[in-house]
């Protein structure tokens, strides 16, 4: 209030009275209008300020104010700090020792090795130490704040990363086809060799197994997801079918049998008559020849 009212030093006596009393409160408040009806015109601001301040002067504030000094402690903020610690110090005036070992003991660890390193040696006066806890505590949260920086910057690149690792697991996938995956529908005139399971197939070809089916279950089963487009049935594809009529009841061509033809093969190879060598061949010619020579008399009508 004296600060404010030392703006308009032509304000009168009655009116800066009238203004404190507008802003006191509670037991102030009475007092102010018990005065007021005791001395009525007779009030003037020297008398008034002097009779407020012995009534709520606390005697007590200047030894409040010393332990609310030391027990101010740095929270993160070293300008917000030394703000406060001015404004308790008008009070207690503390200088020398005893003001360092406040701000020392209010400090963290890490601004005091700061100091150190940067400050060898005693401090001529408060003002080079003040100044000198005031540049480290800056330096210590510069420093913190890269670091929070940098882990914030570390942390959206692992964001990001898993960010786009949750993208390509919610991207739909490319569904392979029935008619890609199944083993008949690369290329109907290609012969294979095997199955899946490395067994001669019946037909060559998945058009020779489809002759003699009408179109339409042709169709049908080739639109289906049944496993075998002859017969539509499942268990076995196309190559492998030895069914005899289709799922609707169709007849079906009779599959060829290999393994019986084969055997035919091999029965009629062996009832040919053996061939027998060449030299042996013209061995038994050359008896022949022999017996012929020899034996003249079965032509000349003897008795012998």
């Amino acid at each position: 209030m004296t600060k404010y009212l030392s703006f308009y030093p032509e304000t009168g006596d009655q009116q800066r009275i009238a203004w404190v009393g507008t802003l006191v409160t509670g037991t102030a408040k009475a007092w102010d209008l018990h005065r007021y009806d005791a001395l009525g015109e007779v009030h003037t601001w020297v008398n008034y300020s002097a009779a407020i301040r012995a009534e709520y002067l606390d005697t007590r504030e200047a030894a409040n104010v010393q332990l609310q000094l030391s027990q101010l402690k740095y929270k993160g903020d070293i300008r917000s700090y030394f703000t406060e610690f001015w404004a308790l110090n008008n009070y207690t005036c503390a200088t020398g020792e005893g003001l360092q070992e406040k701000v020392d003991l209010a400090m963290t660890s890490e601004i005091l090795r700061m100091r150190f390193s940067y400050y060898l040696g005693e401090f001529a006066d408060d003002e080079g130490f003040l100044d000198a806890t005031y540049q480290a505590g800056l330096q210590f949260e510069r420093i913190k704040a890269l670091e929070k920086a940098r882990e914030g910057h570390q942390g959206r690149i692992e964001e990001k990363k898993k960010e786009t690792l949750r993208e390509k697991d919610r991207a739909p996938k490319k569904k392979e086809t029935r008619e890609n995956n199944h083993p008949d529908r690369s290329n109907n005139q290609t012969p294979r060799k095997s199955n899946w399971f490395g067994k001669k197939d019946t037909w060559s070809t998945v058009d020779e197994a489809m002759k003699g089916i009408p179109n339409a279950e042709k169709e049908e089963y080739r639109q289906s997801r049944e496993d075998c487009w002859r017969c539509g049935h499942v268990g076995y594809n196309t190559y492998e079918c030895l069914a005899f009529n289709t799922r609707k009841g169709t007849p079906l061509p009779t599959a060829p049998s290999k393994a019986s033809a084969v055997g035919q093969g091999k029965r009629k190879r062996s009832e040919e008559p053996e061939q027998p060598p060449a030299m042996k061949q013209q061995k038994v010619a050359a008896v022949e020849t022999m017996d012929t020579d020899l034996m003249p008399w079965e032509d000349s009508g003897s008795d012998f």
